[in-house]
This record gives structure tokens, C-alpha cells and sequence, in this order.
């Protein structure tokens, strides 16, 4: 496992930083501060009758240059019941879209889960395809995508399956006011032998210039899984801070 998590962050390191290098004109001195970042935390503990501690963490990076956008994510669940472990999930994944005509785009994405109540030991994803903006507005963006794809995963009893996939995913950003906004990300994973639908939504409000709150709602399915429930849901309310 982790020889798998160390090629996929070599994969995605090297080819960020490739395309990076490949648009940088010769006299472009300003890559330092492209980035833009923000961390989440959010985190509950009861004592008493019931003793339960939650933990969910999420930092998140992306960039936009001339011809490319490149975003890394990362979330941690960890949650306890008493000396009881009931969740335990890693999950990393990274997108470059390289920009065509507007509102056209190619991307490029790899993810990684690490779920240890899923059934599997990881699931990693690599896919490929086209992009489009279909609504684009001052307040209000929706992007589509689709393509080709293939998905590892390993069962917690050793065995390992591959298959090819068609990824498709919906992106909506709708900033309500100056100070909330609501994002909806979309995705179904399908291959021959099992669909991922997995949906994320999400609201949060600025307290002040660089603090927010969020709430968020995930959503997953999967058709055919291991062991365990197909179904899972997340509900999650965290402090955001913003490095811009």
C-alpha cells in the first residue's frame, strides 16, 4: 500500500510540475505565491454516558496559470467510540486541466482511497477526457466532464481487481452572496463490474477575511461492494481557513 501511495504523489508531482515548467516563459519570474490553499478542520468529542470522538480533517491547493489549472486535495475521517475505531478513511487526489478554446478543457486526474471499514485495502483511479463549461456567469459556474478511465483496488483479503472505467462528473459553484456560497460535485465512476456515484455538497459562510464555516453532505455509493453497507453518508461541519 504504501509503495502505491508514494508512485501515485511521484506521478502527480512530476507532471504538475512539468506542465508547470512547459508554460513558464523565460523572463516569468513570478511562479512563487500561484498557489492558493486552504485547511479544514472540524472536530467533536463527547464524554460522559457516551464517549465518541470525531476528527475530519481537508487541505486542499490549486492554481490557475495561462494554459493550465492544477487543484490537490486531501481528506481524513477518523472517528471512535470508546476504545472503538468506526471510521478511518484517507482519500488524496489531484486534477490538471490543460485549457482549450473556452469554454473547452482536457484533464488529467488520479485518486486514492484508503477506507479501512470499505472492504478494500485502497482504490485508486486514473482517468482522462474532455471538459466543457456549459454555464458561466458572474455568480455562477457549472463545468461537465467525461472519459476514459481505469480503477485498481485491492480487497482487504489480498486479492486484486482492475478495471476500465467512464468517468463523468458535474461541478457546480454558485456564490449566493459576498460572504456564502454552495458547491455541488457530481461523479459516477463506471465499469463493468462496479459503479461509484459519489456526490458532494457543500455550503459555507465567510466569518471573516481569511475564516469560514462549512457544512458539507457526501454522498457514496457503491453497486457492488466487499462487505458492508453499499451506501455511505458523511455530514461534516468545519472551520475553513484560507491562505490566498
Amino acid at each position: 500500500m504504501k509503495k502505491s501511495i508514494s508512485t501515485f504523489v511521484l506521478f502527480l508531482t512530476v507532471f504538475i510540475h512539468g506542465s508547470a515548467l512547459a508554460e513558464e516563459k523565460p523572463d516569468d519570474k513570478k511562479i512563487t505565491g500561484l498557489w492558493k490553499a486552504t485547511a479544514e478542520l472540524g472536530y467533536v468529542s463527547t464524554s460522559g454516558n457516551t464517549n465518541t470522538e470525531t476528527l475530519n480533517t481537508k487541505a486542499s491547493a490549486t492554481t490557475d496559470r495561462e494554459k493550465w489549472h492544477h487543484k490537490i486535495e486531501f481528506t481524513a475521517l477518523k472517528s471512535s467510540d470508546g476504545n472503538t475505531t468506526t471510521a478511518d478513511k484517507y482519500t488524496l487526489m489531484g486534477q490538471s486541466d490543460y485549457k482549450l478554446k473556452k469554454p473547452s478543457f482536457l484533464f488529467v486526474l488520479a485518486s486514492y482511497e484508503d477506507d479501512a471499514f470499505s472492504g478494500y485495502d485502497y482504490q485508486a483511479t486514473e482517468s482522462v477526457g474532455y471538459g466543457r463549461r456549459v454555464v458561466e456567469e458572474s455568480n455562477l459556474s457549472l463545468d461537465l466532464e467525461i472519459g476514459p478511465g481505469v480503477r485498481q483496488s485491492k480487497l482487504s483479503t489480498g486479492e486484486s481487481e482492475n478495471e476500465t472505467i467512464v468517468r463523468a462528473a458535474a461541478k457546480l459553484d454558485w456564490a449566493i452572496s459576498k460572504t456564502s456560497n454552495f458547491n455541488e460535485v457530481l461523479t459516477i465512476e463506471a465499469g463493468e463490474d462496479t459503479t461509484i456515484t459519489k456526490s458532494v455538497t457543500s455550503l459555507s459562510s465567510k466569518i471573516n477575511g481569511s475564516l469560514s464555516m462549512k457544512i458539507t453532505y457526501t454522498y457514496k455509493n457503491t453497486s457492488d461492494v466487499p462487505v458492508g453497507d453499499d451506501t455511505d453518508t458523511e455530514t461534516a461541519i468545519t472551520l475553513v481557513y484560507n491562505f490566498n
